[in-house]
């Protein structure tokens, strides 16, 4: 399992399309690439990739203990869906230190560019289970602020640590069991017009790690696991800022692959026997699934069936889909849909919030 997952993992780093993320519900750090990068460290068969606004280090040698889960997400759209690699650990493995408050780590010998190991980690003590949220700086002025904060929270509301650090926008540093994201970007704001920057970026949204969960929700991840990285593939559907795309086949079918592969069993399931039905046009053959998993499964075959059948002009199939859309779709509209957590945003994960 493991060679074959560093192989899916190594051929997505070359695929520039692909995103990556390290963070839990509410903290995050994103690796995403674009044509004009300039690459510093490129070395896909050790999973790395290194730009000058921020880089990716996943460990090949854990990935033995990785169970990797294929997930498709509903989305509050209906001509829309997620998809998604959670790589993840037994829960008693995705541990990570859990500070609550600012420590000084040291410096930070294990940053992906040689030149930035000088530079000195603090942990920012977000207290998350499987992530530790730095930042990284060599900034007297900053240095000074943080030490003199040290071991308290950021979130107290007579600490200067946090306004200190968003106008001064240091390297941040997510690092899970399974590597880490390091994002060189400013820190979207109001230094930014209040949107995340193109390529790498974080967030942290303290309402949401008030929740206290590894992941959203809308994630479906089986209990005893934590998501301590994931891999998100070049959506056949959405453009990199959130955007509706023309609907691309090959995209579709290349994560499909991958959902047969590393889905989980009850969803790939449903979603054959829902195929079956609109291959036999017997939309009366499928009823009210009795689980999330199986629901969403039903709810996404339906809204991507729909979007092959636009595409091929196939009037019969559009006008099934449309029907069984009707009868098994619900609205996504805030409160009326006991399938999608509104508190997240399924779409975009992490950017809650955030003007487009």
């Amino acid at each position: 399992m493991s060679e074959n997952l560093h192989h899916v993992l190594k051929l997505q780093l070359l695929d520039i399309d692909a995103g990556w993320s390290i963070g839990s519900f509410g903290a995050i750090g994103e690796f995403h690439q674009r044509p004009c990068d300039i690459l510093s460290l490129d070395d896909p068969d050790q999973l790395i990739r290194v730009s000058e606004k921020g880089g990716l280090r996943l460990i090949p040698g854990r990935l033995a203990d990785v169970t990797p889960i294929a997930y498709e997400t509903l989305s509050r759209h209906p001509q829309r869906w997620g998809q998604g690699l959670a790589l993840c650990l037994p829960d008693n493995k995705a541990v990570a230190a859990r500070r609550s408050v600012l420590t000084e780590l040291g410096p930070d010998t294990d940053a992906l560019k040689p030149e930035d190991r000088d530079g000195v980690l603090f942990d920012m003590g977000l207290d998350q289970p499987q992530i530790d949220f730095c930042i990284r700086t060599c900034d007297p002025k900053l240095l000074s602020v943080l030490r003199a904060q040290t071991g308290r929270s950021l979130f107290e509301p007579d600490n200067p640590a946090m306004s200190a650090i968003l106008n001064a926008h240091p390297a941040r540093v997510v690092i899970s069991p399974l590597g880490r994201v390091e994002v060189y970007q400013m820190i979207g704001g109001p230094d930014t017009g209040g949107v995340s920057p193109d390529g790498p970026h974080t967030h942290v949204l303290p309402n949401l790690l008030r929740v206290n969960r590894t992941h959203s929700a809308n994630t479906l991840i089986p209990d005893g696991l934590i998501p301590c990285a994931y891999l998100h593939p070049a959506s056949p559907v959405m453009g990199h800022r959130g955007e509706d795309i023309p609907f691309d086949t090959g995209r579709f079918v290349a994560f499909q692959a991958l959902l047969d592969r590393f889905g989980l069993p009850e969803y790939v399931a449903t979603k054959t026997e829902v195929l079956s039905a609109l291959e036999a046009s017997r939309g009366d053959a499928l009823s009210e699934p009795e689980t999330r998993v199986k629901r969403v499964a039903l709810r996404n075959t339906l809204r991507q069936q729909a979007r092959l059948a636009e595409l091929t002009n196939d009037e019969a199939r559009t006008q099934l889909c449309a029907l069984l859309m009707r009868q098994f779709d619900r609205s996504a509209a805030a409160g009326q849909d006991p399938d999608l957590d509104l508190d997240a945003d399924p779409d975009r994960p992490g950017h809650e919030g955030e003007r487009s």
